[in-house]
């Protein structure tokens, strides 16, 4: 599986850009990638902040994850602009029949693919070996675009998950 995403990230959007990052109980097809694309232009095409146009970026990546963001160094994104991207998502998980809210489902590359495990399976697959300290994670709490960049598929040794596991002591 080919983890380079920072290559298609925005390159003209300053490393404190906000990140919402949402991520689908599932993969979307080829036709509703295609759709994504269109609702997510059209949303970064009309977003406001204040009646301010806000400098918006959204794509799909991996299949599973809506990657949301927000250059603030032109126009702050205000409580409104945010619960206009909120509306966004959540037309999309009516549209789509997808959760793009469910902060217990956690996802890993496991076995060159994109595995979700609930959060109350996770302490069993670790103890089985399908979770390890070295398995790569996606830390979908990342808030800014250098985060992103640089925390978004990491170890979960390096997560917050590992004040959570028995993971084995180096």
């Amino acid at each position: 599986m080919n983890l380079d995403y920072q290559s298609i990230l925005p390159a003209n959007f300053d490393g404190s850009s906000r990140v919402w990052i949402y991520q689908s109980n599932r993969i979307f097809g080829i036709i509703e990638a295609l759709e994504l694309e269109k609702i997510f232009q059209a949303f970064t095409d009309q977003w406001q902040a204040h009646g301010e146009p806000v400098k918006g970026y959204a794509n799909l990546f991996f299949g599973q994850f809506i990657v949301l963001m927000a250059d603030e160094t032109q126009t702050g994104v205000s409580g409104c602009s945010t619960d206009s991207s909120v509306r966004m998502i959540k037309a999309i998980e009516e549209k789509f029949g997808v959760s793009l809210f469910d902060r217990q489902l956690l996802a890993f590359v496991v076995k060159d693919k994109v595995q979700l495990i609930p959060l109350a399976q996770l302490a069993p697959a670790v103890k089985g070996g399908f979770v390890t300290g070295e398995t790569r994670y996606f830390n979908n709490l990342v808030a800014t675009k250098a985060e992103l960049e640089k925390k978004w598929i990491i170890p979960v040794k390096e997560s917050w998950l590992k004040t959570k596991l028995p993971l084995e002591k180096a």
